[in-house]
């Protein structure tokens, strides 16, 4: 007799620290989308409140899954955030709270994420690392903008020109540092 194999020890390659909830948020997602429980996440699959004893057996099931999906949330990120997450019931609720919690546009966050930018050189890092590295912290600044900006596309574009031009300027003057 086949038995299921228990998968919710398993984890995703990318742990939630301080710094990188975009490419935790996106690994995480497609990791629950692959497992078929990102309706949890989204609240399209929401706890029966029906107590009829039919009912039971679904009830059990989707309490089992989002328990593992709590677990799956839990081994992925830092310690320092996971005790944040136990006053929370549903994965629903753990997802809005580290959204709101590493996307709400704050003032000293993307002042911290500009300085980041301007302080950032190529040293010894090739042109594809230090244009990965000078992307992350861009994306980690986007992520703090409002959704009117986000909604804009000349406002896009127009952001997307200067960060090309910021990062052209800023391997010019690394080269120009090495002559």
């Amino acid at each position: 007799m086949a038995t299921e194999r228990d998968d919710s020890l398993q984890s995703v390659s990318v742990r939630l620290d301080d710094k990188n909830y975009f490419c935790w948020s996106y690994v995480m997602r497609n990791f629950l989308k692959v497992k078929k429980m990102w309706g949890y996440v989204s609240g399209t699959s929401v706890k029966l409140r029906n107590t009829d004893e039919c009912y039971a057996a679904l009830i059990d099931a989707w309490e089992a899954n989002n328990a593992k999906i709590i677990t799956w949330i839990n081994n992925s990120v830092e310690h320092s955030i996971g005790t944040q997450l136990a006053k929370y019931e549903t994965t629903k609720e753990i997802w809005d709270h580290l959204q709101k919690l590493f996307t709400q546009s704050n003032f000293a966050k993307q002042y911290q994420l500009e300085n980041d930018i301007r302080a950032l050189q190529q040293k010894n890092m090739s042109v594809h690392e230090f244009y990965s590295a000078m992307t992350a912290l861009w994306d980690q600044l986007a992520l703090t903008e409002s959704a009117k900006l986000k909604a804009c596309g000349a406002y896009i574009a127009s952001r997307e020109q200067q960060w090309l031009v910021q990062f052209l300027t800023t391997l010019r003057s690394d080269f120009e540092g090495l002559m």
